[in-house]
Order: C-alpha cells, then structure tokens, then sequence
C-alpha cells in the first residue's frame, strides 16, 4: 500500500503522552504505525478509536526496543504497510531511580537502551525514508537532561545523550530531515515530590502555576513535524516555565 497520506511511527504510543501525540497526529491526517512493548490492551482501544475514525490508517506494532533487530523491523514493516514513512516520534522511555552507590550495570543498560539507543538506531533505520519525504524526528527528552534529578543519575544521563543525538542528527541529516526534541515538564501526576509533581511544588516552582496536559505535548511535537520548516537541532522545554526555578 502506498498512503497518499503522511505517515509517522510512534514509538510507546499505547497510552499516556504517546497515545495523545498518536491522536492529534491521526487527527491532522497522518497514517500511523504505532508502537508498543507491553500495553496492549490500551493498545488495542486506541487502535479501535484511531480506526473508527478513519479506516485502515493504523497498525500496531509490539517490540522489546532493547533487542536491536526489532529496530529496523519497525521501520520495515511500516514502509511495508504504508509504502513511506515521514515522520518518527521517539516517545518510548524508560524510568526508574538509580541511586548512586547502587546502580547496577543493568540499570545502566535498560535506561540507555530506550531512552538514547533506540532512537538513534531507528533513526538510523529510518533515515532513507525519511530523506525521500524531507521529513523530520522529534525526540522526547527531559528537562532533566540538563538539570540532575538527585537518585536518577543514569536517566538524565540518558535523556542526556538522547539531546546530544537531536542535535548530532541534525547535522547528520540536514537537509533533507530536521530532527528536534521536546523536553517536558511536569505533564504527569506521580509519586515524586523531587519532581515537583504535588500541586502545592508545581504552584512554586513552574512560572505558569500549573500542571501541563498531554496535549501540550503532543501540540508542540505536531507543531515541529508540520510547521516548524526553519527549526532543526532544538530542545523545545514545554514545561511551564519550570526550567526557570532556582
């Protein structure tokens, strides 16, 4: 099949910020390859709501982004389903503290592997096609890339790396593709007081007084893929002004 219409693959798009970037991209007329590694009955709801909108406009593809082969697959089979492929949104991430003195190698290796390897070799991957399009990545970062979240050393060294990947890709791929990040803030409720995630931390320490949406994500990553033609190699904070806090 070859799709008249755009095409992105979605990586950890089951639920949460990936499934909502799934919806405004499906909503702005893109076909979706739609990737998962363990939520598939969200994936399975969302599939059925992408598709009763619009037909034959999604697949859902299930990966472990650790074992490297599924990477190209990923791509293979999307180019396979819908003949091209335009955008690549690397949402998939993995979270967990890693307090020094105890981390483990393994850690290291399950941080790093979704959070910077993945992206890199599915862009890698995707990269002919993306080329052929003059299309464009975005990266889902972290304003922690930039500012160390005390007991999760590794993944803001991860997401680290993944910002560093933006923009070495940038150069690698300019200019056919553009490829930027999104960094957000405090989009999600969570159990991590350091994180500023009580409403009374969000209240201090975000100039806009507020909790983000998943939306104000997925806005911003549609924004960079479809009108943003003069914008490459950045790392877009949508966090409410939290980056500013002292």
């Amino acid at each position: 099949m070859d799709s008249a219409r755009p095409v992105a693959l979605v990586t950890g798009a089951a639920k949460r910020i990936g499934a909502q970037i799934a919806r405004r991209l499906h909503a702005h007329g893109y076909d979706l390859a739609l990737h998962y590694r363990s939520s598939q009955t969200e994936m399975d709801a969302l599939v059925r709501e992408l598709e009763s909108a619009r037909a034959d406009s999604v697949i859902a593809l299930q990966a472990e982004l650790a074992e490297f082969d599924r990477l190209p697959e990923l791509v293979a089979r999307t180019v396979g389903r819908f003949g091209r492929l335009d955008a690549l949104v690397n949402n998939a991430s993995t979270y967990f503290s890693t307090p020094f003195g105890s981390a483990t190698p393994q850690q290291w290796d399950a941080l790093f592997a979704s959070n910077a390897r993945a992206p890199y070799f599915l862009a890698q991957a995707a990269a002919p096609h993306l080329q052929a399009a003059r299309g464009a990545i975005v990266n889902i970062a972290d304003i922690y890339a930039d500012r160390p979240l005390r007991g999760h050393s590794v993944y803001c060294m991860a997401k680290a790396a993944l910002v560093m990947a933006t923009k070495a890709l940038a150069v690698e791929l300019g200019p056919d593709v553009r490829v930027n990040a999104v960094a957000p803030g405090n989009i999600l409720w969570s159990d991590n007081p350091v994180k500023a995630e009580t409403l009374d931390t969000v209240q201090k320490r975000t100039a806009l007084a507020r909790q983000g949406e998943p939306d104000d994500i997925a806005g911003t990553v549609l924004w960079l893929l479809t009108a943003a033609p003069y914008v490459t190699g950045q790392v877009l904070a949508v966090d409410g002004g939290r980056n500013l806090s002292i």
